[in-house]
């Protein structure tokens, strides 16, 4: 008699705000605002009665003012001790940091910032036409450094759309799957690998293992997921668009964070809608996590150290004139690097 087959789906759970994820990720955070036409000075051209303004979360007309007042967004505040990854699906993030970089980004485009020993930035959403809707989408991914990591120096990346590969399945039906790799390479004939991860980030040691990856399926579609590289990578995908999924033959009618073995390739299949996942994936970093507001450490001790460094130094100040800057009318995406030289993708 033949063994059966071992299930590769660990755990399902609800995805919860924010979603829950494991070593060597801290959380994610899926933002899809509906927002209305922009007033002239880039917010949101509607009623902001009812809101918590600088703590507004709750999703009223569906969309949220965030830490925002005037324009939705994060204005300035600091980070130590991790990396933020932010994947841009729709609308324009403006951003601006101690560092003296700002960028304009969209479209599919990335940032990856390492807050190392320190780095205040901001990141608002500006609501730039005055005469339709500005829907913003995006993944903002919160990834760990490990302990000889956490005090490097701070370092701002952008991986504009056109360099994040993007590859194309078809099944036997004729269904189509899209994949899109910011982080860890497909491993299939003919696909690129993706750019480098800032050199300090746990994803930079080729045995970390980390990929981040959104797919896309068609209605009907089947698409098999490949192996991680081994048991010891931890494997989570979000099932976050669509209304109904198989995965390794388990049907899913809600939205779930799935747990998924590392060392086993996974069929997916849609429903009878088109379904988008999230993979996250990456070997633990393994070490002690202490965590308080915008610092992630080792103990309690870094901690208490990380904020009186704050108080004492601002981690170099705030060079812009405001906490909440935006980059003008204009459109078109950029990125200002720290040294002053402007890129465009």
């Amino acid at each position: 008699m033949n063994a059966r087959k071992p299930s590769a789906i660990l755990r399902v759970r609800e995805p919860g705000f924010p979603w829950v994820t494991e070593d060597p990720f801290l959380f994610c955070v899926h933002h899809d605002d509906r927002y209305p036409r922009g007033n002239a000075s880039f917010g949101p051209d509607a009623s902001l009665a009812g809101r918590d303004l600088g703590q507004d979360f709750g999703g009223k007309d569906g969309w949220s003012m965030y830490h925002g007042t005037t324009v939705p967004g994060f204005p300035a505040h600091p980070h130590r001790g991790f990396e933020t990854v932010t994947i841009v699906r729709s609308g324009l993030i403006d951003h601006s940091d101690s560092l003296g970089a700002a960028a304009r980004f969209g479209a599919g485009d990335v940032q990856w910032l390492t807050a190392g020993r320190g780095i205040v930035h901001s990141e608002m959403f500006p609501l730039l036409q005055r005469d339709a809707a500005n829907p913003v989408e995006l993944f903002q991914i919160w990834m760990n450094l490990p302990a000889r990591s956490k005090m490097s120096d701070p370092h701002f990346t952008m991986f504009w759309s056109g360099q994040v590969p993007q590859a194309a399945f078809t099944d036997d039906a004729g269904r189509n799957t899209r994949v899109s790799c910011i982080a860890g390479r497909l491993g299939l004939d003919g696909i690129a690998a993706p750019p480098a991860p800032p050199p300090r980030s746990w994803a930079s040691d080729p045995a970390a293992d980390v990929a981040i990856w959104t797919l896309a399926l068609e209605p009907g579609a089947r698409w098999m997921l490949p192996a991680a590289g081994g048991a010891g990578t931890g494997r989570t995908l979000y099932f976050f668009a669509g209304l109904s999924v198989r995965v390794d033959g388990t049907r899913l009618d809600a939205h779930a964070a799935i747990g998924l073995r590392g060392d086993t390739p996974v069929l997916l299949e849609a429903g009878d809608t088109a379904c988008e996942f999230l993979l996250l994936q990456g070997r633990p970093i393994g070490e002690p996590v202490a965590r308080h507001g915008p610092f992630v450490m080792n103990s309690v001790q870094e901690l208490q150290q990380a904020f009186a460094d704050y108080q004492r130094t601002s981690f170099g100040g705030w060079p812009w004139p405001d906490a909440d800057p935006v980059h003008g009318a204009a459109p078109a995406r950029f990125a200002r690097r720290p040294d002053g030289r402007i890129e465009r993708p």
